[in-house]
């Protein structure tokens, strides 16, 4: 190697740190055989590439209501998600990139007596933002903040194996459970179960104080969320920002505008629209993740006309899915087959028969409803997810080739997950997914899980489930998940319309690693991951 190529890979490894000028590089960069437009290209890159610490962010969030509270029970979207979960708080562990669980909060974890039994050390040296050192106690009352018999929590349903919780000693936590569970560890990675502060014996979530990169300083439900950066954060170099602000644009057009006039540095669901033209902004940077999320139109079994299954079944058949992934999402989505299983997660499979739009079909599970015609009303918003008022007339047009008339009733965007969403009895909604077979149905298909939105209740798919948790024999658990697949295929209220990409866009300013897929805004972490790259 060259002294000259030398000298430019030790300045290259300079530049993250701000001990070498644009133009020192640059000149350097020409003296070795580059270009000035090649040598300024590369310091660019590399300078985006290379964390450093300093400077504040405004995050565009999707989602966001007057509701919303610092309570993790009942945090519905990504704005308490991303600002509340992943910038404030810590759970006992966490999905990485590749979607493998890791300690988080927890420095290990293991299981025993066949998975009955998982026993976690916290991390030590991990203090709340007061100061106060993370006890056991804290643990165990974060976690039986959603156990009790009033809960209305989302994470209740996950808990429920739980039998026992109990301290072992000044760092160890001791959870039993009433049978193996092999994938308890992401259980407790879920973004409901942040660990908290003990307050005479119960989870003090009013206060705000948790253990994460950022400390919290204001929150305006609806409007937005600052944050500042913790200084006696566990992870070694993190956060990177000083400061963060998160704030709740639902309006698709007004997140792009806010991110183009330079309001926000980062926006969550970049409208399919306009992607183009944010492509075509050489300050822009668009980030595409195949993941595990989906669109999806539930309706409510226990009230007719879904209560009948050949009604949910003709609606199943007189949705053209194919036409709503090529005009709505333009590329940027799977039709997905009414199984919120993405192909990506273990045990995943394509039941039988593959739903498409079908007119005999339709008219022929009417026909055994008893029914000549029906007319539903269908409640959307884009709130639900990008395109879902225009994927809803498409569905209106097809459907009506069936015999259906879709009553398509444009909801407000505002009020849409505290009045539309788990209460009327059709609507557009959307999954993030989940890393497991199990986390995934246990959160939203299970008996009386908290955000079962179809409120679906099958026997089998209950024993299977239960069954399949404790199952070790890798064969047996694989066929315990292809049934329950088939089951809700055939059974359930769920129109699974796409596997939706998650797509961002962000100024160039900002710098980022591997971008996680398990959850949206990079695992909902981009606060404690993303950096100021220029």
């Amino acid at each position: 190697m060259s002294e000259q190529k030398d000298k430019l890979n030790r300045a290259m490894a300079m530049i993250g740190s701000g001990r070498i000028t644009r133009r020192e590089f640059v000149q350097l960069a020409i003296a070795s055989g580059m270009t000035a437009a090649g040598a300024t290209s590369l310091y660019s890159s590399t300078a985006r590439a290379q964390p450093k610490s300093g400077g504040s962010a405004k995050f565009g969030m999707a989602h966001g209501s007057a509701t919303d509270t610092l309570d993790p029970a009942s945090w519905p979207d990504t704005f308490t998600q991303t600002a509340f979960w992943g910038a404030m708080s810590n759970s006992l562990t966490e999905v990485d990139a590749k979607g493998e669980i890791q300690p988080d909060l927890a420095e290990s974890f293991e299981p025993a007596d066949g998975a009955k039994r998982w026993v976690f050390k916290i991390r030590k040296g991990a203090t709340f933002h007061d100061g106060k050192t993370v006890s056991p106690e804290d643990v165990i009352a974060s976690i039986q903040h959603h156990r009790g018999e009033d809960s209305k929590s989302a994470a209740k349903s996950l808990l429920e194996s739980i039998t026992d919780i109990k301290a072992d000693g000044p760092d160890t936590v001791v959870f039993t459970l009433n049978a193996g569970n092999a994938d308890f560890p992401y259980v407790v990675s879920d973004y409901h179960l942040p660990i908290m502060p003990a307050k005479d014996g119960k989870a003090d979530w009013q206060s705000g104080v948790r253990t994460g990169a950022f400390v919290f300083e204001s929150f305006e439900p609806g409007i937005s969320a600052r944050l500042k950066k913790n200084p006696n954060y566990y992870k070694s170099g993190k956060p990177y920002l000083d400061e963060v602000q998160f704030l709740a644009i639902t309006d698709v057009g007004a997140r792009t505008n806010a991110l183009l006039a330079g309001e926000v540095d980062y926006i969550g669901r970049a409208d399919l629209k306009t992607l183009d033209m944010l492509k075509a902004n050489p300050d822009i940077e668009i980030t595409e993740i195949a993941g595990y999320g989906h669109y999806t139109l539930p309706m409510n079994v226990t009230i007719a006309p879904f209560d009948n299954k050949d009604v949910r079944l003709a609606i199943k058949w007189a949705i053209n899915r194919k036409e709503i992934a090529d005009k709505i999402f333009l590329g940027h989505a799977t039709v997905a087959n009414d199984n919120p299983l993405a192909p990506s997660i273990k045990y995943a499979i394509n039941p039988e028969p593959v739903f498409e739009f079908n007119p005999e079909k339709a008219k022929e599970h009417l026909k055994k409803a008893g029914l000549e015609t029906l007319s539903v009303d269908l409640s959307v918003s884009d709130a639900a997810f990008a395109g879902a008022v225009d994927a809803a007339s498409l569905i209106r047009e097809s459907a009506a080739k069936c015999g259906i008339n879709v009553n398509i009733i444009r909801e407000p965007s505002d009020s849409y997950w505290d009045n539309v969403w788990l209460k009327k009895p059709w609507c557009a909604s959307y999954w993030s997914g989940r890393a497991t077979a199990d986390w995934m149905f246990t959160t939203t298909y299970a008996a009386g899980a908290a955000w079962n939105d179809t409120y679906w209740n099958n026997p089998r798919f209950n024993e299977l489930l239960v069954q399949a948790r404790a199952e070790t024999d890798t064969a047996k658990r694989a066929a315990m998940y292809a049934e329950m697949q088939q089951i809700n295929h055939d059974d359930n209220g769920n129109i699974v319309l796409v596997f939706n990409n998650f797509i961002t866009a962000a100024s160039k300013r900002l710098g980022h690693g591997e971008v996680a897929p398990n959850w949206e805004n990079d695992g909902l972490k981009i606060a404690e991951r993303w950096w100021i790259a220029t």
